[in-house]
């Protein structure tokens, strides 16, 4: 899953395959690469976050909330800049072979994780052991990948059965492909107390309050000017805000959106927008009936009404969108809206299906309150069909439970932070997809998905995507509902910290006036 953000400036959101820039078959990617051992006290900072994580293994959680602390925690072999190209992190250099086959890999000199254990390329190679051969939730990511192999501690060969030109963005994208410590895995205190090699650790974690980083004396980069960062579960975006202008916090993402507007022109707090990847969709379970009809997921489709729906939930601050690439995107949008409202070709698809009274189970998770709000609008517009929803609201933890054992009829969430085409469309609305709950299958669809993962034609990778992506919603795999912007707030104390399209929360830059 995943997050959004914006900035006043209006940063554009550059969903392209940059991710290749320099590292074209035969040619080099280098840089001198070597932080600065700066730093300094700094101070501790205090950012409220909207939840509590489920757990803290990159490898095996999917929540948002994970993923912010953990950002700060981990590193991945290369990473993402503001404009969404993979540049250098643990690897300062990457070679591949003429054919596109073969990437290798050279990691810094002197790597350690934040116990001061070695980290070498054996443990890059683990990490990826382990995501494939457990089938953890980005497996989908190594689909291409034939074998990972470490010839000498400072050298990651990657293997491929084809060529993939998201390889980077796939091994960097986000922390969920984190190199990770095999002492700490098979103890199994990754779970509470995960051990990385990014700009802080994890000092302690206190359930249902909040989780103490330090900042880490052992990381390859510059070090932090923070001493450490405390973030904080306040489910309530009033109370967040009232802690950040109280002091008591110094930075939230958790802003009540209809304030936000008034927030901007405040002189008080820094509140940043910009375009996000992310998008927010109704998912219905089509290993129940009457939903594998798709003359009904059709109907609930017709029945909607995006723009009421995305204003009670998002107070402006989000596009309506019938795909999941936002419009922002230049390289990859497509441009197809067939679900303008029409209650009459909503009940005569339910006609069709030979479908009336019926009661539907929509789930939604009260950390994420817009889910909550929008279910509440849902409900009544598809009352006007003659379908009683039926809204069921769980914390996270037991939402994503529930979601894995398919025990829904409908629910809704967002994907959050994505780079390239591929996290829009295969895990989620390929057959094999890990997410795939809602258990869609068009064969068409896999052929489509499987062919634009390997095209290393941009021009003709779009094409495929389009296909694809009009596919997905002329079935209603997924009802697209809207592009959310990320909505950041900080102390003018802050210094150093910029919103970004993909919702990493990175705390390595930042300073704390006294």
């Amino acid at each position: 899953m995943t997050t959004t953000r914006h900035r006043l400036a209006g940063a554009a959101l550059a969903l392209t395959l940059g991710v290749l820039a320099g590292c074209s078959g035969g040619e080099s990617v280098d840089v001198d690469g070597e932080g600065a051992n700066g730093g300094g006290a700094g101070g501790t900072l205090n950012a409220a976050i909207g939840g509590e994580p489920d757990q803290l293994d990159p490898h095996k959680t999917s929540a948002y909330y994970s993923f912010q602390v953990l950002e700060n925690v981990f590193d991945t072999l290369v990473e993402p800049d503001a404009n969404l190209e993979m540049k250098p992190s643990l690897a300062t250099k990457w070679t591949t072979s003429d054919d596109q086959l073969t990437w290798t890999f050279t990691l810094r000199d002197g790597l350690t994780f934040s116990d001061g254990s070695p980290l070498t390329s054996k443990d890059v190679k683990y990490s990826y052991d382990r995501i494939i051969n457990e089938k953890l939730n980005n497996a989908y990511k190594f689909g291409t990948v034939k074998s990972v192999t470490a010839p000498d501690p400072a050298t990651v060969v990657v293997e491929l059965s084809a060529p993939t030109p998201n390889l980077l963005a796939n091994l960097g994208g986000f922390k969920g492909v984190a190199i990770v410590q095999q002492a700490n895995v098979e103890s199994n205190d990754i779970t509470t107390k995960p051990v990385g090699s990014g700009p802080f650790q994890v000092a302690s974690y206190t359930s249902g309050d909040s989780i103490k980083l330090t900042r880490n004396d052992n990381y390859w980069g510059e070090k932090p000017k923070l001493s450490g960062v405390t973030f904080s579960f306040v489910k309530d975006p009033t109370v967040a805000l009232q802690n950040l202008q109280s002091g008591q916090v110094q930075w939230t993402d958790n802003l009540p959106p209809q304030q936000v507007p008034a927030l901007s022109e405040s002189d008080d707090i820094t509140v940043q927008r910009v375009p996000s990847s992310d998008y927010w969709y109704l998912a219905l379970n089509q290993a129940r009936k009457p939903y594998s009809d798709v003359n009904v997921r059709r109907a609930i489709a017709f029945a909607l009404d995006r723009e009421a729906i995305t204003k009670a939930a998002k107070f402006g601050l989000a596009t309506v969108n019938q795909t999941a690439i936002p419009r922002s995107s230049e390289t990859w949008y497509y441009d197809y809206a067939p679900y303008n409202r029409n209650l009459d070709q909503a009940r005569q698809l339910l006609g069709q299906a030979g479908v009336s009274g019926l009661t539907m189970d929509l789930m939604v998770t009260s950390e994420y309150p817009e889910t909550v709000t929008a279910a509440q609008v849902i409900a009544a517009q598809l009352k006007e069909i003659g379908i009683t929803v039926n809204i069921r609201t769980l914390d996270f933890a037991q939402w994503l439970d529930e979601q894995g054992k398919g025990n829904f009829d409908a629910f809704m969430l967002g994907w959050l932070g994505n780079v390239d085409p591929d996290e829009f469309y295969y895990a989620q609305h390929h057959s094999k997809g890990t997410f795939n709950f809602h258990k869609y299958a068009n064969p068409a669809v896999d052929k489509l998905l499987d062919q634009a993962r390997t095209q290393t034609d941009q021009g003709a990778r779009k094409q495929l995507y389009d296909q694809a992506a009009k596919q997905i919603v002329d079935d209603a795999s997924y009802i697209y509902l809207y592009n959310p912007d990320v909505v950041q707030g900080w102390s003018p104390k802050v210094s150093g910290y910029e919103a970004r399209t993909d919702r990493a929360i990175r705390f390595r830059d930042v300073g704390l006036a006294g």
